[in-house]
């Protein structure tokens, strides 16, 4: 089987990561879209198990959580008799470091008590020590993060009030916010760090940067598999690859995961290597 020069698969990649859809890759780099769709699913795959055994025993400070919405094949009010589960709403939570900007944890599923269950087990299981953690006023934190933290977390939840807004614009403007509480839930968290700004502007990162979470376009996710390869690929090259303007390195320097900065050909040897060992393993067994 032929396969796809370096240079090119950097490109496409790369192009994954700043926001082209699947066909606009195809149409600029000359390949067939399969093969764009191949590509991602072999990224996605080694940068969801690189990020799971790499980001581990972290030393943070501050994390903030939240839940950025998209959907998959379907809205859900439209999803079709038989795609039950697998179409409609998708919620993924995360979890980023405020000061090094590192995203801890990411997590794809409902907006529910069993998945924030899931999500906050799998935070606590990356951080090195006790944090402060922040959340909006998602009722199901409550209990995932007591289950998880016990007492052992500073944390506090920041509800955001809005006002009315003209039923002409509701569609394309967020309301007006017109105030914030702040409640301290567990311990002595800081009132002075009790903020969701940083993962509020990471939603935004995520949106500029992956086509399937653009609103009001044809190119959202049309299977589950392929919207968590693009997260996994997004994800990792954010951490290690993208230079953090504020921080003048990546958010795995500054939080002490990588010592150097990657460059999309680390980025490409690291798929190699796992695809390697996923070989010799189905062989082995």
């Amino acid at each position: 089987m032929n396969k796809l020069p370096t240079q090119k698969r950097i490109q496409i990649l790369h192009m994954l990561c700043e926001g082209s859809s699947m066909r606009s890759i195809s149409r600029v780099v000359g390949v067939s879209i399969n093969t764009v769709s191949k590509l991602l699913e072999d990224a996605g795959e080694a940068c969801e198990a690189f990020h799971n055994e790499t980001v581990r025993n972290v030393k943070a400070e501050r994390v903030q959580c939240d839940e950025i919405w998209s959907f998959c094949y379907s809205k859900q009010k439209n999803v079709p008799n038989g795609k039950e589960g697998q179409a409609g709403n998708l919620w993924t939570w995360t979890a980023i470091e405020s000061k090094s900007k590192m995203i801890l944890s990411w997590f794809v599923g409902g907006r529910d008590s069993d998945t924030a269950l899931d999500f906050i087990a799998d935070l606590k299981g990356r951080l090195a020590n006790r944090v402060q953690l922040t959340t909006d006023g998602h009722k199901a934190y409550l209990e995932a993060i007591e289950g998880a933290f016990g007492d052992n977390i500073d944390y506090a939840m920041m509800v955001k009030l809005y006002g009315n807004v003209d039923e002409g614009q509701k569609r394309y403007s967020p309301a007006e916010c017109v105030g914030i509480r702040k409640t301290k839930i567990s311990e002595k968290p800081n009132l002075s760090h009790i903020s969701t700004s940083h993962v509020e502007r990471q939603n935004l990162t995520m949106r500029m940067s992956m086509r399937r979470f653009t609103r009001l376009t044809n190119g959202f996710s049309k299977n589950v598999e392929n919207h968590c390869y693009a997260l996994a690929l997004y994800f990792v090259w954010y951490n290690f690859v993208r230079i953090h303007k504020t921080l003048k390195m990546s958010p795995a320097m500054a939080s002490g995961v990588s010592d150097t900065l990657w460059s999309m050909e680390d980025l490409i040897q690291m798929i190699d290597i796992y695809k390697i060992k996923k070989t010799r393993l189905s062989y082995s067994n």
